[in-house]
């Protein structure tokens, strides 16, 4: 069963947030970590792209689950998404990326869960 219709790669923010809420789709940010922890989603996985193109499994809360990729702009998560269903993951990214969905005015938090900001 495919939880993305066949063709899908790219969601909106609002989309993403919509099929993330609930826990069945696991939103993964693939920026680097001095990105992530000025500011993520809340409920976000993290794992640098750079650790995904050097071959490094999902982290454990992503395993075995739809996965929509994010990343400051939607470039890195386009790349990530690709090279996640090459693997077998059903995996689509987020247009716009952290820029786009700060600016939808969805919640930005920093790595203590306070306020965040895109860098």
């Amino acid at each position: 069963m495919f939880l993305f219709r066949r063709g899908t790669c790219r969601l909106t923010p609002d989309q993403a947030r919509a099929r993330t809420d609930d826990g069945t789709v696991v939103l993964l940010d693939v920026r680097e970590a001095p990105e992530w922890k000025a500011g993520h989603a809340p409920g976000a996985v993290h794992l640098p792209l750079t650790r995904l193109l050097a071959g490094a499994a999902l982290p454990p809360d992503a395993q075995g689950r739809p996965v929509v990729a994010i990343c400051r702009s939607g470039r890195r998560s386009q790349q990530a998404a690709q090279l996640l269903t090459d693997r077998g993951v059903e995996a689509v990214d987020v247009t716009g990326g952290m820029t786009a969905w700060a600016e939808a005015g969805l919640p930005v938090v920093d790595e203590r869960g306070r306020d965040g900001r895109i860098a």
